[in-house]
């Protein structure tokens, strides 16, 4: 699941939450003292998505919630530097499609060099100020998970969404 959000980040549908967006997922298995991160993405804007994926036969649901918070605040504590968060993802992508990452952030997003810009300044932004968007995608959802992350979504600063993504082999 993860290898395939990566290759097709358009099939995370979070265009019905809001029109028009997209997320280029830029990395898989991201390194936190937490552990990792299943893929990290930004939309057009330059929030920095979180993604973390599951199957239903996960024993305890409400541990992803706790997980990708967890995450969250750890990326948040050790990405004190821009320049070492933009390091980490010039590797990857170039390491996984042979680019640069204003070179796929430009393509993926169609951006002029000045919207390049604007959108690097809002990821520094977001990511100071530890603010994050939480993707929690699943193949089949618990109504007891989606219950907590409404409760939360509608009592807190955070954004988690969760995404039935439905996978065939």
């Amino acid at each position: 699941l993860q290898k395939y959000i990566y290759e097709n980040p358009d099939s995370i549908p979070l265009y019905e939450i809001k029109e028009g967006i997209r997320i280029c997922v830029l990395a898989r298995e991201v390194p936190t003292n937490s552990g990792f991160i299943d893929a990290l993405g930004l939309d057009s804007d330059g929030d920095i998505y979180i993604i973390e994926t599951k199957l239903y036969k996960n024993p305890d649901k409400r541990l992803v919630v706790a997980q990708v918070l967890d995450y969250g605040a750890a990326l948040w504590k050790s990405s004190t530097n821009m320049e070492s968060f933009i390091d980490f993802l010039e590797k990857e992508i170039n390491k996984n499609s042979g680019i640069s990452l204003t070179q796929k952030l430009k393509e993926f997003f169609q951006l002029t060099d000045d919207d390049l810009s604007i959108l690097l300044e809002n990821v520094e932004r977001n990511l100071n100020d530890g603010n994050f968007k939480f993707v929690i995608l699943m193949d089949k959802t618990h109504p007891q998970l989606k219950d907590l992350i409404y409760f939360i979504n509608q009592n807190s600063q955070f954004d988690i969404y969760v995404v039935e993504l439905e996978y065939y082999k």
